[in-house]
């Protein structure tokens, strides 16, 4: 596992090679996992409490990106069995695995104030206080 720095908290990256066989998965879940997890450092919105959204986002990724290359090989449509009379042309299983992945996607980057939209209302953690002191009370701002 290796460490993000900077976080006031430890967010350890999963051990993909435990989840993906493939080594071309496990590179792209690794700079996934990084890139992401940069953003959300930079913003002060990384945190353990999201360290699970952050690896089904990863996921989500990776599946959307297995359904594009089919779909980039063979096209968004089905072509019709060869001798079968009653064969139709069909959307692509992997078509609509790409769109219910962007979606799925679309939503925990919205709740990780990831999307554009988002970026402007998410919050960084807030700041550590030290333990309060009797003088606290006293020594208030005036307006």
């Amino acid at each position: 596992m290796q460490e993000i720095a900077d976080t006031g908290q430890i967010v350890p990256e999963p051990d993909w090679t435990q989840i993906y066989s493939d080594t071309l998965d496990q590179a792209a879940a690794h700079k996934y996992w990084r890139d992401v997890a940069d953003e959300l450092r930079g913003r002060k919105l990384l945190s353990k409490a999201n360290s699970s959204a952050l690896e089904r986002l990863i996921s989500i990724y990776l599946v959307f990106d297995r359904a594009t290359k089919d779909v980039a090989e063979n096209g968004a449509v089905t072509k019709p069995r060869r001798n079968n009379p009653k064969a139709i042309i069909r959307v692509s299983p992997h078509w609509n695995v790409m769109r219910e992945a962007s979606a799925a996607a679309a939503l925990l980057e919205s709740e990780l104030g990831l999307s554009p939209g988002k970026r402007s209302k998410a919050t960084g953690l807030p700041e550590q206080k030290g333990p309060a002191r009797p003088r606290d009370e006293f020594l208030r701002r005036v307006k």
